[in-house]
């Protein structure tokens, strides 16, 4: 499940889970994807969109998403523009990840913060069609043989580490090293820890996670690059109230982004090109 590039205490977790239970959920027991007779927008006129705080790159770029820099906050901008919202009609709030997906009031139409579709959330909330599918990648210490990979092939003889019970472990056993064992660690913790002291040569985790160990975890990480969306991985999608009026809605723009091409396009432009190369 992504989320790995939030670190969230378990103390906040509770308090959040707590509240949001607490409260009374507009809209229960209204189909999902809501209809006119739904939760209504939370100010006429506006879109309110809310993402994480902080909130990453390349998701969102300076912790800034009224810039329209990073893949989510273009997709925002992209998906309010097709629904006829000027950008000066966008309004951003922000939200932990967890007060998102639980029962309850929310103080914004949609939320965008890489928020993987399961059943179990959608018991809670909405989900729009999705705008990105996650995908595997690998990452190197910088300075490594396998940090100047430009292939698949050129990771032939490097040492793989992968978190167990997890997609990234198929991948890596089929995909990146079908012909070596690949090392298997209790955690993406463990596995990062791992290569910082040399015992693997890179690991394999989903996207986001990749950024994530680069970014944060690591003083010279290299994302070596990612894998074809077929290689397994979540799809993203906008987080709604449940029984939004606005679901069918987002849903609509959103397809009708993928299918001219512009979430490809913005993919390319924030993802691929903020170093992550898809390897062939």
């Amino acid at each position: 499940m992504s989320r790995t590039s939030r670190l969230l205490s378990a103390v906040a977790i509770g308090a959040a889970a707590l509240l949001s239970l607490s409260a009374c959920a507009p809209g229960d027991g209204a189909a999902e994807g809501g209809d006119a007779a739904g939760v209504a927008p939370v100010t006429e006129g506006k879109l309110t969109v809310a993402t994480g705080e902080p909130a990453y790159a390349p998701w969102v770029l300076n912790d800034d998403p009224e810039s329209g820099e990073g893949f989510e906050a273009a997709v925002a901008y992209a998906v309010a523009e097709q629904m006829g919202y000027a950008q000066d009609d966008v309004v951003w709030v922000r939200s932990s990840f967890d007060s998102a997906i639980a029962p309850g009031p929310k103080d914004w139409d949609l939320n965008i913060q890489q928020f993987s579709v399961t059943e179990e959330r959608k018991q809670a909330v909405d989900f729009s069609s999705p705008y990105y599918e996650t995908t595997q990648a690998v990452v190197a210490a910088g300075g490594t043989s396998a940090a100047d990979a430009k292939s698949i092939a050129d990771l032939k003889d490097a040492v793989i580490g992968v978190a167990s019970g997890t997609t990234s472990l198929t991948v890596a056993e089929d995909v990146i090293a079908p012909e070596q064992q690949v090392q298997v660690f209790n955690s993406l913790d463990d596995t990062v820890a791992a290569l910082q002291n040399g015992t693997i040569d890179a690991l394999v985790t989903d996207l986001p996670g990749a950024f994530y160990v680069r970014d944060a975890q690591l003083d010279d990480g290299v994302i070596v690059g990612q894998l074809e969306s077929d290689a397994g991985g979540d799809e993203f999608a906008f987080v709604l109230p449940k029984g939004s009026a606005l679901t069918a809605e987002v849903s609509n723009a959103v397809d009708a982004l993928r299918a001219s091409g512009e979430l490809d396009r913005l993919a390319e432009k924030w993802i691929a090109d903020q170093g992550a190369p898809v390897l062939q």
